[in-house]
């Protein structure tokens, strides 16, 4: 069976032991209620000594009894009021065996090398009612709950409560609005806390965010930015760890924005005391990059052939070898996610937010800093520019001369992102325009790797006269729109 996951969608309130719930069959789309069953569910909750699952608002826990007995992992949602729920059935989770790697896996970003131990044990008595709706089905669960609860954590203690949970399962959120009323009509009160473990363990540590004052500087600017971007790879290392789609594009895509902070304000935080760092991440980047660049021309040689008379021969020589070549990028990928390499980097990463080292214009305006950047990119897109019009076109140095704009180009636009919170639409204006550069270029290099693949398999000698004329279509095909890029970059490099 496996792990299964679901959004949980729910309400949470805390209530006097002896509170009789009220009758909810008169929510609207209820037409009856099942009798009430009662079930003894006993849960052991696991965390590191840092406390890491509770500060980002996750749970862990072994739980027996109920319905839906094993193990659970509840992570916050992109649902408004909602979570995501993964459960691993005992079945499929040797007692001995620990965690499951299941679950393990979307964690690592976050323990790292330390090690999940028990935090808390929780017994409930848990009294369920389920909603029905028309044609039996089931809308709703409400639970009514008698807690007891142990941290395991130094000066922890047993305490005692009641609270209830109605959590929807075919029903809408006009079902879940009308349930709120009811429950607080009936003496319920808002939870205390956000899950029966916040309870249990008491407070817990927060993250670091870093925010911006009033009149901000360079410093607080550039490092509220880079707790940005260190959200987003957190976010989306579980994805790349299962092959989720874009996770491995918008990992990378964090990886070089947090790189191209570092090196696009060298002068607000010490360059010298993160070059180690930039290093890091500029091989995590790489190793990324092996499997986004053969996931994007996999891609790409799959609508290429669409629609052509190719061959089985042909089309496995194409997406075929692209395929196993994404293969073995992931394979590496994982294996360096896996890694205390990898871990050390996140380290440093949240230690830099915490703690930046200061560079002398540290404390300057964030837009002086800002301003500063962009004419120092601005300046590199120009040198390149120049160059560029003393190689021969369409030479292989005037070709990497084009992708060299391109990364001056990205780097511009990550400096002009680092400022959105300051909402001026000079820096919005500039941003979109290094965006676009960025976007033509990019199409372009990416033709230019397809033509030269379609060269080999042509020179290959492999393919019949009908596979050769398919590969002579497509390369027109590229070569016109690599006519089209080298138009619009020539539109676009003119506003800069």
């Amino acid at each position: 069976m496996g792990a299964s996951e679901q959004i949980e969608i729910e309400l949470k309130f805390d209530v006097d032991a002896s509170q009789p719930a009220p009758d909810l069959r008169a929510l609207p789309g209820v037409v009856s209620a099942t009798e009430p069953r009662t079930f003894d569910l006993d849960a052991t909750y696991y965390d590191t000594e840092n406390l890491d699952l509770a500060v980002n608002r996750m749970t862990l826990r072994r739980r027996t009894g109920g319905t839906d007995g094993g193990w659970h992992l509840k992570r916050p949602s992109a649902v408004a009021g909602a979570r995501r729920e993964t459960h691993v059935p005992f079945a499929d989770a040797p007692a001995d065996a620990g965690v499951p790697d299941d679950l393990r896996r979307p964690l690592l970003a976050l323990t790292r090398t330390r090690p999940l131990n028990p935090v808390a044990v929780i017994s409930t008595s848990r009294t369920v009612t389920y909603l029905i709706g028309a044609d039996g089905v089931r809308l709703a669960e409400f639970a009514e709950d008698l807690v007891t609860a142990q941290s395991l954590l130094p000066g922890g203690h047993i305490q005692q409560w009641a609270e209830w949970e109605f959590e929807l399962i075919e029903g809408g959120r006009k079902l879940l609005k009308a349930a709120d009323k009811a429950l607080t009509a009936g003496g319920a009160r808002p939870a205390s806390s956000a899950s029966k473990l916040a309870r249990a363990i008491g407070s817990t540590p927060t993250a670091h965010k870093p925010r911006l004052s009033k009149r901000p500087t360079a410093l607080e600017l550039i490092v509220t930015d880079l707790a940005l971007h260190r959200e987003s790879l957190i976010a989306h290392d579980p994805g790349v760890r299962v092959d989720a789609p874009d996770a491995v594009h918008q990992m990378r895509v964090a990886t070089r924005r947090l790189r191209s902070v570092l090196s696009g304000f060298p002068t607000v935080i010490d360059a010298e005391r993160t070059a180690h760092l930039s290093r890091e991440l500029e091989l995590l980047a790489g190793i990324l990059g092996h499997a986004r660049d053969s996931e994007v021309q996999l891609d790409l040689d799959q609508r290429l052939l669409r629609g052509e008379p190719a061959s089985d021969e042909l089309i496995a020589a194409l997406s075929g070898t692209e395929e196993s070549a994404h293969t073995r990028a992931l394979r590496n990928a994982h294996a360096a996610m896996s890694s205390d390499r990898y871990f050390a980097l996140l380290d440093a990463v949240d230690e830099l937010i915490a703690d930046p080292p200061a560079g002398p214009d540290a404390e300057s305006s964030a837009t002086a800093a800002v301003d500063k950047a962009i004419r120092r990119s601005r300046k590199h897109i120009r040198q390149a520019t120049d160059h560029l019009a003393t190689l021969t076109e369409g030479s292989p140095e005037w070709a990497a001369q084009l992708h060299t704009i391109r990364k001056r180009a990205k780097r511009l636009r990550y400096s002009t992102d680092a400022a959105e919170p300051l909402k001026i639409k000079r820096y919005r204006a500039t941003g979109a325009v290094a965006k676009q550069l960025q976007s033509v270029l990019g199409d372009f290099n990416d033709t230019g790797i397809s033509r030269a693949r379609l060269a080999e398999l042509v020179d290959s000698g492999r393919f019949g006269s009908r596979d050769m004329f398919v590969l002579g279509r497509i390369d027109a095909r590229l070569e016109a729109d690599a006519e089209r890029t080298l138009a619009a970059y020539r539109s676009v490099i003119g506003k800069l």
